[in-house]
C-alpha cells in the first residue's frame, strides 16, 4: 500500500481478541511494506559494516606505504558511504509509508467502529479513552510497526558483525560477542516499570481531557451559575496529578537512555584497552585494531535498534489494548426470531388503550417496540411522554435500533432497574418492530436511513450551514422548507452577521455562513433548531426526535410544533417531550412509565382522564392531586346539601 493510495478500500477486520493479537494483525497486514522497508534496512546496514574494513585497510595501507591498497580503502569506503545513503534514504521512505498506512489503517477501524456503534461509543468507553485512542495510540501503534522492520535489519547487521570480528580478530570478536547480548538485553528490567508509569500518566491525562473537553461544552451554562471558578479548580488539580505523573515517568525513561548511553560506552572502552594492549604485543595489526574499533562504534547504531524496538513495544502494547478493547465492541442486536416470536406486551392490549399494537404495527405499518409497548402508526405524529428523562433518552435511541438498544446494556438495565422490566439480566431483548420487520435485522445502513434519532443534545459539526443540511436524504425537503418548518430565521440572520460578506457589499448567503464548532457561537435554542432543520432535510421513513424544543421559549416551540406537523405530514414521526404545546400538535400520545406504555390518547383526553399523564405534564405533585380531588368531593357534597 502506497500513500497517495489511501484510504483502504477496505481495512480488513481486525483481531482484537488481545493488544498482542492485533499488533500482529496489523504487522500482517503491513508484510508487503515491512518486506520492502527491511530490505532496505539491510542495504543500509550492509553499506555501514563495510565502513569499518575500509577503515582498517585504509590504516594499515599508510603503515605499510602502500599506494595501490590505500587507493583502494578509498574506493571501498566511497562505495560503502553511498550505498548507505541510498539504503537509509529508502529505508526512511519505506519505514515512513508504514507508519503512516498502519496510523491510517488503524483509524479507519475507528471510524468504522464509531459509526457502527453510534452514542453507544461514549457510554461504553471514556471520552478521554476515545481521545487517546484516536490520537496519541494511533502514533505510537504506527511507531511500533515502522521499527519492525528496521529492528529485524538491525539483529542481522548485529549478528554478521559480531561474526566478522569473531572470525577476523577472534580475541577481540569474543569481547563484542558476549557484550552485545548484554547491552541488548540490559534496558528489559526497567521497561516494565516504565510502562506502568506510562499508562498511569495516561489514564490521569485522559480523564483531564475528558474534564476539559466537558467544561468547554458547558461553558455558557457555567457561566451563568457562576461555577467557571470551581471547575476551573478541579481542572487545575487534575493538570498537576497529569505533570506529577509524567515527571514520575520521565525519571524512569531518563534512567533508561543513561543505561543505554553508559553501557555501549563501557563496552567501547574495554575494546579499546584491550585492543591496545593486543597491538602492542603485536598480536593484531594496527589496521585490525581500527577495524575493531570502527566496528564497535558502528555497532552501537543498530543496537539503538534494539532499544527502539523495545521501547516502541512497550507504549505501544497498552495502546494496542487500548484500541483492541475498542474493536471488540459489537452491537449485540437480538435475533430476529427472538422480535417474532416475543410476546405482545400485555400494556399494548388494555394498558394502552390500543388494542393489539403489534397487530397493528403489523397490517397497517410503524414502528413498534415489544419491550415497552409504544407503537406509532405510520404517517401520524406520536408524541411519547416519560417521567424520567433518562429513560426517554434510551428508549428513544432504541426505537432507532441502535445505542442503548444493544442486548448488554439492555440486560445491564434490567438488572439493575426495576423488577417489572421484562426478561431477566442477558436474555434476548426482542427487536423493534418496523412495518412488521425486525429493525435489527437490516443492515445497519439501511435501518439508520429509514428510521432517524436525533437526540436531546445533537452535535453540529464546524463548517458552513450549507455543509451542515448537505446529508443523506429522500430530497423531496429543500434546506429552506426544513429551515422555516425549525423557525431558523433569526439563526440565519445571527450566521450572517458574524461572517459578513468580504468588502462589505452586497448581501451575505446564509448559507454560506460558518459554524463555529459544536455551533458554540449559537445558543442552546438556536442550535437546537438547525439540528431539527438538519433532521428535516434528511426525510426519513421515521424519525425520532428527542425533546427537540427544550431550550425553545413557549412563542417559537408553538410555530417549531406547527411546522414539523406540517412538514412531515404523511410520514411517521416520534417526539418524546412534556410540552402541552408540542402534546397538544401530535396525533396520539403515549405515557411511559417505568419503561412501559402506561396509557395512550390524545393530549386533551389524558389530561382530563388520567392523574399520571397530567402529574408528568403539569408538574403536579400528590399533595395537589390530593387537595384537587378533596375540592371536586367537597364540592359535590355541597351541591348534594343543597338540594336537599
Amino acid at each position: 500500500m502506497r500513500i497517495h493510495d489511501l484510504p483502504y478500500a477496505d481495512p480488513g477486520v481486525p483481531d482484537a481478541r488481545s493488544g498482542d493479537r492485533f499488533l500482529r494483525w496489523l504487522f500482517r497486514g503491513q508484510l508487503g511494506g515491512q518486506l520492502t522497508s527491511l530490505a532496505w534496512g539491510l542495504v543500509e546496514q550492509a553499506g555501514m559494516a563495510a565502513l569499518p574494513l575500509g577503515s582498517g585497510v585504509a590504516v594499515q595501507a599508510v603503515v605499510d606505504r602502500s599506494g595501490g591498497r590505500l587507493a583502494l580503502a578509498a574506493g571501498l569506503i566511497a562505495l560503502s558511504a553511498a550505498v548507505l545513503a541510498v539504503g537509509d534514504t529508502m529505508l526512511h521512505r519505506a519505514s515512513i509509508t508504514n507508519w503512516i498506512t498502519a496510523a491510517a489503517r488503524l483509524q479507519q477501524l475507528l471510524a468504522r467502529k464509531a459509526v457502527e456503534l453510534g452514542s453507544t461509543l461514549s457510554r461504553r468507553v471514556a471520552a478521554g479513552e476515545i481521545v487517546t485512542v484516536s490520537t496519541g495510540d494511533i502514533e505510537k501503534i504506527g511507531w511500533f510497526v515502522e521499527a519492525t522492520s528496521r529492528f529485524l535489519a538491525a539483529a542481522v547487521a548485529v549478528v554478521a558483525i559480531a561474526v566478522g570480528l569473531l572470525l577476523y580478530v577472534p580475541s577481540l570478536g569474543l569481547l563484542v560477542a558476549v557484550g552485545v547480548p548484554v547491552l541488548a538485553l540490559a534496558v528489559l528490567p526497567l521497561l516494565a516499570p516504565a510502562t506502568r508509569r506510562v499508562d498511569v500518566q495516561r489514564k490521569k491525562a485522559g480523564r483531564a481531557t475528558e474534564l476539559a473537553s466537558d467544561t468547554v461544552a458547558g461553558l455558557r451554562v457555567l457561566r451563568g451559575v457562576g461555577g467557571e471558578e470551581l471547575f476551573l479548580g478541579r481542572y487545575r488539580a487534575m493538570s498537576q496529578e497529569v505533570r506529577r505523573a509524567a515527571v514520575h515517568s520521565a525519571r524512569m525513561w531518563s534512567l533508561i537512555s543513561a543505561v543505554q548511553v553508559l553501557l555501549p560506552g563501557l563496552m567501547l572502552i574495554s575494546v579499546v584497552w584491550y585492543g591496545a594492549r593486543l597491538a602492542l604485543d603485536g598480536r593484531i595489526t594496527p589496521g585490525e585494531l581500527v577495524t575493531v574499533y570502527s566496528a564497535v562504534t558502528l555497532l552501537l547504531v543498530p543496537l539503538q535498534r534494539f532499544e527502539e524496538i523495545a521501547v516502541a513495544f512497550s507504549v505501544s502494547r497498552p495502546s494496542a489494548t487500548r484500541a483492541a478493547r475498542v474493536m471488540a465492541l459489537v452491537r449485540a442486536d437480538a435475533a430476529p426470531a427472538d422480535a417474532a416470536a416475543a410476546p405482545a406486551p400485555a400494556s399494548g392490549a388494555a394498558g394502552c388503550g390500543v388494542p393489539g399494537p403489534r397487530a397493528d404495527a403489523e397490517a397497517a405499518g410503524g414502528l413498534f417496540d415489544p419491550v415497552s409497548g409504544v407503537f406509532a402508526p405510520s404517517g401520524l405524529l406520536t408524541a411519547v411522554v416519560c417521567g424520567d428523562p433518562d429513560v426517554a433518552g434510551r428508549l428513544a435511541e432504541h426505537l432507532g435500533g441502535h445505542g442503548e438498544g444493544s442486548a448488554p446494556d439492555r440486560a445491564a438495565e434490567r438488572a439493575d432497574g426495576p423488577a417489572d422490566r421484562a426478561g431477566a439480566a442477558g436474555a434476548p431483548v426482542p427487536s423493534v418492530l418496523l412495518d412488521g420487520a425486525a429493525l435489527d435485522a437490516m443492515p445497519l445502513a439501511a435501518a439508520r436511513a429509514r428510521v432517524l434519532v436525533q437526540d436531546k443534545d445533537p452535535v453540529l459539526l464546524s463548517g458552513t450551514l450549507a455543509e451542515l443540511l448537505d446529508v443523506p436524504s429522500s430530497g423531496a425537503v429543500a434546506p429552506d422548507r426544513a429551515l422555516a418548518a425549525a423557525q431558523c430565521g433569526d439563526v440565519l440572520e445571527a450566521l450572517v452577521r458574524s461572517a459578513p460578506p468580504p468588502g462589505g457589499g452586497g448581501a451575505a448567503d446564509p448559507m454560506a455562513a460558518r459554524i463555529t464548532e459544536r455551533g458554540r457561537s449559537l445558543s442552546g435554542g438556536q442550535r437546537q433548531r438547525l439540528a431539527l432543520a438538519r433532521s428535516l432535510v434528511a426525510d426519513p421513513e421515521v424519525l425520532v426526535l428527542d425533546e427537540p424544543t427544550s431550550a425553545v421559549d413557549s412563542h417559537t416551540e408553538a410555530r417549531v410544533a406547527d411546522g414539523v406537523q406540517r412538514l412531515r405530514t404523511g410520514r411517521t414521526t416520534v417526539v418524546f417531550a412534556s410540552s402541552p404545546l408540542l402534546l397538544d400538535r401530535a396525533d396520539r400520545v403515549v405515557l411511559v412509565l417505568e419503561g412501559k406504555a402506561a396509557a395512550t390518547g390524545s393530549h386533551r383526553d389524558l389530561l382530563r382522564t388520567d392523574d399520571r399523564y397530567r402529574a408528568v405534564v403539569t408538574r403536579e405533585t400528590d399533595a395537589d392531586t390530593g387537595e384537587r380531588a378533596h375540592g371536586h368531593r367537597t364540592g359535590r357534597t355541597d351541591e348534594r346539601k343543597e338540594s336537599a
